[in-house]
């Protein structure tokens, strides 16, 4: 039995062991109880406080974290501003420097775009300047040429017109007197020094009406023609082309030796050929020309002309052949010189050659001699060695008869 006392009352009572052991066993019950109650508050309160400690920590690194992403987006906003600011300015520094070289590039355009249109306007200018003077030189060379065929024209009319008038013999002899005429205007101004005579010389049967020679100061022909004049009254009813009379031109054109055959005609009028004036016919005989009178003294002029260049080309080229015979020269005795040398030399080193190979066999003899010499030195000695080991003894060896007279000598 036990004594138990209420804790409220203060009462005792008496407890067997079963009623004790249940009673400590509810108050333990009790307690336990309690306890894990306030030990289980405690720990919801702890738990409690954990959590809203944790929130707290929480909420403060999420406010440390917001706080410094939102300073990294402050700083990323502001950078990117900045950059956006620098974009901005770029792409309007761009925007002036497009503007300004476009502006350049219009200035540059517009600029070429003056000066094509000013060299075009100046073009414009010349070729009308130039179609201008074209067309005033077109106009006078055309009033020039209709001048010239005008005066043709009246010059073969007035011709045909003298023609008429006068008889056959007057016609051939007016031609010949006009040429003449005209050749002995200009005599003394142009031809002091030229013989220009009618050809009187019918020795071969034929002859020209005119002969045409100059000199130089040295009597070196300049210019020779033959000419011969025929008229529409000239010739007979079988002769009546210009092509007729040129065998018997440069027939008396070479036994009279002159250089050029001109014949001065009136024949074939109508013949636009002749009519051109002056017409070579070299083709057919070497430095033969048929012309119209109007063009007897211009033959003379430009033959004359061509020769004297002529004449000065052949003084040059005498010249430079005269240097190329001095070269000639030099060269052929530079080439004589070489040639005796290589001669000489040829002989003196197969002389030389000679004389080596002569020296050769010298030597080669003397070492023959010198071999054939020391042979006999040797053979000499040989013999001399014989004689010194020759004996009475080995000569009567195997002679009896010399063995018995040398011994009888010793005896």
């Amino acid at each position: 039995m036990r004594d138990i006392i209420c804790p409220s009352c203060k009462t005792s009572f008496k407890l067997d062991d079963a009623g004790f052991a249940d009673i400590v066993k509810q108050v333990r019950d009790d307690q336990f109880s309690e306890e894990l109650n306030h030990r289980l508050a405690i720990a919801e309160k702890e738990k409690f406080n954990a959590v809203m400690l944790a929130e707290a920590n929480l909420k403060n690194t999420l406010q440390q974290e917001l706080s410094k992403k939102e300073q990294e987006i402050s700083a990323l906003k502001s950078r990117k501003e900045l950059e956006l600011e620098q974009i901005r300015a770029k792409v309007v520094q761009a925007e002036q420097e497009k503007r300004q070289a476009v502006l350049e590039a219009t200035r540059t355009i517009e600029k070429e775009r003056d000066g094509l249109l000013n060299q075009l306007s100046n073009k414009e200018v010349e070729r009308q300047l130039q179609e201008k003077s074209i067309q005033e030189q077109f106009n006078q060379k055309l009033l020039t040429k209709e001048e010239t065929i005008k005066m043709k024209d009246d010059e073969i009319a007035r011709l045909k017109d003298f023609k008429q008038k006068l008889s056959t013999k007057m016609v051939g002899e007016s031609l010949e007197q006009h040429c003449e005429v005209e050749f002995n205007k200009l005599r003394a101004t142009g031809f002091q020094n030229v013989y220009f005579e009618k050809d009187n010389d019918a020795s071969s049967g034929s002859k020209g009406d005119f002969i045409y020679r100059e000199n130089d100061q040295n009597g070196n022909e300049i210019l020779s023609i033959m000419f011969e004049m025929k008229n529409e009254g000239d010739e007979t009813a079988t002769k009546k082309k210009n092509e007729d009379f040129f065998k018997e031109l440069d027939k008396d054109r070479n036994e009279k030796k002159c250089e050029y055959a001109i014949l001065v005609s009136m024949l074939e009028a109508d013949n636009e050929l002749f009519n051109n004036g002056i017409v070579d016919v070299s083709h057919k005989y070497k430095k033969m020309y048929v012309i119209r009178p109007q063009f007897f003294i211009p033959i003379i002029t430009i033959l004359r002309n061509a020769a004297l260049n002529s004449m000065q080309y052949k003084e040059e080229l005498a010249i430079i052949r005269n240097q190329n015979i001095d070269i000639t020269n030099f060269e052929e005795k530079i080439n004589d010189f070489k040639s005796g040398f290589s001669r000489n030399y040829d002989l003196a080193s197969r002389q030389f050659k000679t004389a080596i190979e002569e020296i050769d066999k010298t030597m080669n003899h003397l070492q023959k001699t010198k071999e054939a010499l020391l042979a006999s030195v040797n053979n000499l000695r040989l013999a001399n060695s014989k004689t010194e080991d020759l004996t009475i003894k080995k000569l009567t060896h195997g002679n009896p008869t010399m063995k018995a007279k040398f011994d009888g000598l010793n005896g």
